[in-house]
């Protein structure tokens, strides 16, 4: 049997003084796979996302990677947040070519690797933009091209559209699945909103807080693009809002093995 891309087992965090922010979360991820994480603030959900990137230890149990286990932040893993986390005194083009570069890529290498990416991003005649002349959307396009441009495996988003507006956020969620289609790239996604995770997964992680754990997954089967006004959308809309608000996770709710 083929081990899965990605495995959390058993993982918890505590944190000094005592604040337990997750508990025993169980998780597997295939190669190529588009998982959100669902749940209410406080649910562990983004302390789970740094734990698979690296930039938080586990308390307790093991995350492993491609069969390594994971002891801290790597190139295979990228980051997308919702502040962008851009470097302000690079444009466009270094941004993106930052990565390569510090992985020991020559100038002229690193520089070829930026254009295709500044060019898949829609980015070509902001190239040598700054960060502050860039509107909100097309600094989350620089903050995808970057992780994409450091050969990440695996990206890993905390609400990235969480700030921008419908048009906006709606634009970019086209543009994430015509990505991720092209390159192959696994995804775990951390939003708050249902229409969005239904939109985007091919599976959604229902989290629950105090401490946060993982308690039942949805496959999402719909074919895409996705209608979000059809009824089979909305009812697994429905069936996820029973989920998240309600004492139970419903009868179609599943353990995450």
């Amino acid at each position: 049997m083929i081990p899965p891309f990605l495995r959390v087992r058993d993982a918890g965090k505590v944190y000094p003084g005592g604040t337990e922010a997750l508990r025993g979360a169980n998780l597997t991820i295939d190669a190529g796979e588009f998982v959100c994480l669902i749940g209410a603030s406080g649910c562990g959900k983004s302390t789970l996302l740094r734990m698979i990137g690296g930039f938080e230890t586990a308390t307790t149990g093991e995350i492993v990677m491609a069969g390594k286990p994971v002891t801290g932040p790597g190139p295979d893993r990228g980051m997308v947040f919702q502040d962008y986390g851009l470097f302000p005194w690079l444009t466009v083009q270094g941004n993106i070519a930052f990565g390569p570069l510090a992985r020991g890529k020559s100038k002229q290498e690193a520089g070829r690797i930026a254009e295709r990416f500044v060019t898949m991003m829609g980015l070509d005649r902001f190239a040598r933009s700054y960060p502050h002349q860039l509107s909100g959307g097309m600094k989350q396009r620089v903050a995808i091209g970057r992780v994409l441009a450091n050969d990440a495996r695996l990206a890993l988003m905390d609400e990235p559209f969480g700030a921008l507006d419908a048009m906006t956020r709606e634009r970019l969620q086209e543009e994430l699945l015509a990505i991720w289609r092209s390159t192959g790239l696994s995804v775990v996604f951390v939003t708050h909103s249902l229409e969005e995770a239904i939109f985007l997964a091919d599976r959604i992680v229902v989290m629950s807080p105090g401490p946060g754990r993982i308690v039942a997954e949805e496959r999402i089967t719909l074919e895409r693009p996705r209608d979000v006004s059809s009824p089979e959308f909305n009812a697994i809309r429905r069936r996820l809002g029973v989920m998240l608000h309600g004492d139970h996770p419903g009868p179609h709710a599943r353990e995450v093995a």
